[in-house]
């Protein structure tokens, strides 16, 4: 029996080496970690007041016609005993042309201007450092923004409101407007020591799952449609309606949801008849010029004119879709694969650190062939990273079959800090392939979701919740079953445009209408003809420009304008420092007075207020967005031994010391214990 009390005693002894061994490798390599998200622990020694500054974030949205004019209001409050920087990464709409920002203390208001980046970062370093409060915005990813306060005294208040615009396109008469509440965690490979400052914000807290939003939210939108609402609500929040007049709508949080900001706040609304705002906008500036076009798409053509397709789905299986979105994938890959029609092929590439494939070709759609994608579908549980560029890679190596239109088809949260290097790679593979992307989950990368569409050609669907499976997958058949117009092309008659958005007009499939940015020289007259084909059929609409509505009130075109060119430089170009890219999206930034990837917008209140000289960085913590699990945040490991599971080995061992000396033999069971 004593044999068996040694055996223990060495289990214990060789547990507690390979820790400690483990422990000085983890420290050795501590250079080599890379960029993650991590849990907020508040501890003894850290003041609850000065770790949560951010007190309240609020939004007023304003929506005339399909131009919606946002207004965010960030409250931070030091209820500490020190002088503190506020960190607060927070995301944006995808679509956003953020043109203002303004910093209030007290009574004295101070305008932000934009300044090219590291000129913006510059000037608050130095008033962070002379005392002074600053508020400095940078854009991070299209739709990932940081914002850093510095100075905020013990018992001050600080507002900081920025201002955006952006354009709201109608499918299939309906009209949506997203507010993002919560930046998702990101998985990157990139280590820390070489990670560029844009990168940094990965290492950002976040709260364990289920902890309360620290933080208080609030919404209120105004519409001004112009024609009668007939359907209006959120599929995200519990609002309430008040309809001022023909036309109008206030809608507000009720009473209890100001905790509310760890999903995305989703409004959609449809005019009666299912009518949208087509036609033509004009906006005459001092210097520029701009219009804005939105047509009608034409009907559907017949599904039989469609031929043979061939979809592969690439599944995000990693560790934040575990639970509540690899649910919401479950349902909607079986909606998407049951409604596959008997001439099509398909494959499914299952990714995360790693990929697995359901077949090494894709299989023909049969009875047997969809149930077998499913059984391996529902046996996926989700865990580790989440590697999408690699996944694209091996897709495009699954033989292609002859005459069939091939279609990738992502699943995924977004979670990835690759969004660039994926646009390009679709971009680059446009021959190949026709690529869709579906967001899943109530906090999507909306950025990495509709960048992927736009480089595509394709069309972003996002998923909020899983009983929304059946009416997206409906919507991604219909979709592809039918397009409306190809071989589009623009004709403008007598009336003198320039630097026209997108420069190249791609097929129209789904149904929502044709958008086209542009500036204008001399007279607003002449026509605009749209040609394409539908099907078998040629198609032709003319607008009439003397017509359109030129008006002062449509000034956020020249916004709108400039965010779309943006948009097509930071999507579809790897951007490198040097780059040309970068010099023409900083100087659009600083011509147009936007905030972009080069342009930051800076506030500096010139009274000193810290004379001390030490401040404090806090980040803010981020609550983990709605249904997302603390695998998001997890295969971490740790840098230096767990002190609980330290203890739990000395006292294991120290007991059986203590065993061995006393005599006590050990027989193999607790309850057997004797002398």
């Amino acid at each position: 029996m004593f044999r068996k009390n040694n055996q223990w005693f060495g289990v214990v002894v060789f547990l507690m080496a390979v820790l400690l061994l483990s422990s000085g490798l983890a420290i050795a390599g501590e250079q080599d970690k890379t960029l993650s998200p991590y849990f907020q622990v508040i501890g003894e020694a850290n003041n609850e007041n000065e770790i949560l500054p951010l007190q309240q974030t609020a939004a007023e949205v304003v929506i005339a016609g399909v131009i919606a004019d946002v207004k965010v209001r960030q409250v931070y409050q030091n209820r500490g005993v020190n002088p503190i920087e506020a960190v607060y990464v927070f995301p944006g709409s995808t679509r956003a042309a953020v043109y203002g920002m303004q910093m209030t203390i007290g009574e004295r208001v101070v305008v932000a201007k934009v300044k090219e980046r590291q000129a913006a970062r510059v000037a608050y370093t130095q008033a962070r450092q002379a005392g002074k409060r600053a508020s400095l915005l940078e854009q991070q990813r299209a739709n990932v923004f940081q914002m850093n306060v510095a100075n905020i005294m013990p018992g001050d208040q600080i507002v900081v409101e920025l201002s955006y615009t952006e354009l709201l396109i109608p499918e299939q008469g309906v009209y949506e407007f997203v507010y993002p509440e919560v930046v998702g965690p990101r998985y990157s490979e990139t280590p820390v020591e070489s990670a560029a400052d844009t990168e940094q914000w990965i290492a950002n807290p976040y709260l364990q799952e289920g902890e309360a939003v620290p933080y208080g939210f609030d919404i209120k939108t105004t519409i001004a449609a112009g024609l009668p609402i007939q359907a209006l609500m959120s599929p995200s929040h519990q609002v309430d309606v008040h309809y001022d007049e023909q036309g109008s709508a206030l809608i507000q949080l009720q009473p209890g949801s100001t905790n509310s900001g760890d999903r995305d706040y989703i409004l959609r609304y449809q005019l009666r008849g299912k009518q949208i705002e087509s036609g033509l906008l004009l906006y005459e500036g001092e210097q520029e010029n701009f219009f804005l076009m939105m047509s009608q798409p034409p009907q559907r053509v017949k599904p039989e004119q469609i031929p043979s397709r061939e979809y592969i789905f690439i599944v995000d299986v990693s560790g934040s879709m575990h639970g509540f979105p690899l649910n919401t994938s479950k349902r909607l890959m079986r909606s998407l694969l049951r409604d596959l029609r008997p001439n099509d092929s398909f494959n499914i590439l299952f990714f995360s650190g790693g990929s697995k494939m359901l077949a090494q070709q894709s299989l023909l759609v049969t009875p047997a062939n969809i149930e077998r994608a499913i059984a391996m579908m529902e046996s996926q549980r989700g865990g580790g990273g989440t590697r999408l560029l690699p996944a694209l890679q091996k897709a495009m190596t699954i033989p292609a079959p002859e005459t069939t239109s091939r279609s990738f088809v992502v699943v995924t949260d977004g979670y990835v800090s690759v969004e660039k290097e994926a646009f390009d790679y679709v971009r680059d593979h446009l021959n190949q392939a026709n690529f869709f992307a579906f967001g899943i989950g109530s906090s999507v990368n909306r950025f990495l979701i509709e960048g992927l569409a736009r480089s595509g050609r394709g069309e972003p669907f996002v998923m909020t919740s899983p009983d929304q499976a059946p009416k997206i997958a409906k919507r991604f058949r219909d979709y592809i079953e039918s397009p409306l117009l190809t071989g589009i092309s623009l004709e403008f008659n007598d009336f003198e445009v320039y630097d026209v958005e997108p420069q190249k007009v791609p097929d129209l499939f789904a149904e929502r209408p044709l958008v086209v940015y542009g500036k204008w020289r001399g007279q607003a007259q002449g026509t605009i003809k749209i040609h394409g084909h539908t099907g078998t059929d040629s198609y032709s609409e003319s607008i009439d420009v003397s017509t359109a509505l030129n008006d002062d009130t449509n000034q956020a075109l020249r916004y709108l304008w400039a965010r779309q060119r943006i948009a097509e430089l930071g999507d579809y170009q790897r951007l490198q420092p040097d780059s040309e890219q970068k010099a023409e999206i900083t100087t659009l930034g600083l011509s147009y007075n936007l905030l972009t990837a080069y342009t930051s917008f800076i506030a500096i209140d010139q009274q000193i207020a810290n004379t001390s000289g030490s401040t404090k960085s806090v980040k803010q913590p981020l609550p983990l967005p709605k249904g997302v699990s603390n695998l998001a945040v997890g295969g971490v490991v740790p840098t230096t031994p767990e002190p609980g599971l330290l203890s739990l080995l000395a006292v294991m061992l120290i007991a059986l010391i203590a065993l061995r000396l006393s005599g006590i033999k050990y027989s193999g069971s607790i309850s057997k214990l004797k002398r």
